[in-house]
């Protein structure tokens, strides 16, 4: 990074800089732990002579405890794609209009938690329902881990309340999917992609972004027929940055869905049932008749309903890793 033109290559230099921080995200809280650990054992040596040390010493002990809890919380970010960035995407299900505005509704919310971390977000598709929230959108969370922490997210999540689309005030019950994928460097050689493996049809685009967006095929579906993976992007004005992004998200989309036959290949292996993936339900959100969150997998509970919507996914993501670890023996290959 300090080389004269380190710069000059924009993308290449923002990569260096994502992985370093991605490094010092582990080896800093690793530095101040073992540093700690010299503190307190210093402390303990000084309260064995003066007792009024005691209370300071059971403090720092405590602090270090939550530090290693935190080192050991990292460690269980190994897995082969764990320290990409994401591609987070949210689609409504069951439930009406309803639906479209809770998937709109998750969509703050990841976005919420991302902001919270100093994540950066990116928009690459958003289908708006006509009447309220939105269809389906897609968006990539860049971080140190970002998707080793959401992968956990993938799977349909039920949202339970009053429904303020409903003159009668009755109780209904949506669901929305969601799907998170490592976003996949192009030079990767794990996800090759074939052109003849590949449909690419030109549409225009639905959404918002002006004239110009509405009355130009700037919009690209690509099909993968060995996966049957279909993705779509119309976010730009230029067809070419559409398609960029379109094969981002199917390289994404091939590198998740071989993640999950490793996973899956491993779970038969220890004759266990996978419980996540993308057509199972998750979480329950509670609106009504009281309010709550409870994670169907870990049994990880919230009882503020709004704080989570706020971006506060930390417990549950932190659950989900730790019950994965617990859920099937380590190994070389587990991407627990």
């Amino acid at each position: 990074m300090s080389e004269a033109d380190f710069w000059n290559n924009s993308e290449k230099a923002q990569a260096t800089v994502a992985e370093l921080k991605g490094i010092n995200s582990i080896l800093k809280p690793l530095e101040e732990a073992v540093a700690a650990g010299a503190d307190l054992e210093a402390l303990e040596e000084l309260a064995r002579e003066d007792v009024s040390l005691e209370p300071e010493l059971a403090a720092e002990a405590d602090r270090l405890e939550k530090m290693v809890d935190a080192l050991e919380l990292a460690s269980l970010l190994s897995g082969a794609h764990d320290s990409c960035d994401a591609l987070v995407s949210i689609h409504a299900r069951d439930g009406g209009t309803d639906a479209n505005d809770w998937a709109e509704m998750l969509l703050r919310m990841y976005s919420a938690w991302a902001t919270k971390h100093d994540y950066a977000i990116e928009l690459l598709d958003r289908q708006d329902d006509a009447v309220a929230g939105i269809q389906s959108a897609t968006v990539a969370i860049k971080g140190p881990q970002a998707y080793g922490y959401l992968k956990g997210e993938t799977g349909i999540h039920r949202l339970v309340r009053i429904s303020p689309f409903n003159a009668e005030g009755k109780r209904q019950t949506s669901f929305a999917a969601v799907d998170v994928a490592p976003e996949i460097a192009d030079d990767d050689t794990e996800v090759e992609l074939k052109d003849e493996d590949i449909r690419e049809d030109v549409f225009r685009a639905s959404g918002a972004g002006g004239q110009h967006v509405n009355k130009t095929s700037s919009a690209i579906r690509l099909t993968h027929f060995p996966t049957g993976i279909v993705v779509q992007c119309q976010s730009e004005r230029s067809q070419h940055k559409n398609r960029a992004t379109a094969i981002k998200m199917l390289r994404a989309r091939i590198a998740r869905l071989q993640e999950e036959k490793r996973e899956a290949e491993q779970l038969a292996r220890y004759k266990q049932q996978p419980k996540t993936g993308f057509g199972s339900q998750i979480r329950n959100y509670f609106l009504h008749p009281d309010q709550r969150v409870k994670d169907q997998r870990t049994g990880h509970y919230v009882g503020n309903f709004q704080s989570v919507l706020d971006g506060n996914l930390d417990g549950f993501f932190n659950a989900y890793l730790r019950w994965k670890a617990s859920g099937s023996a380590p190994t070389a290959d587990d991407d627990a």
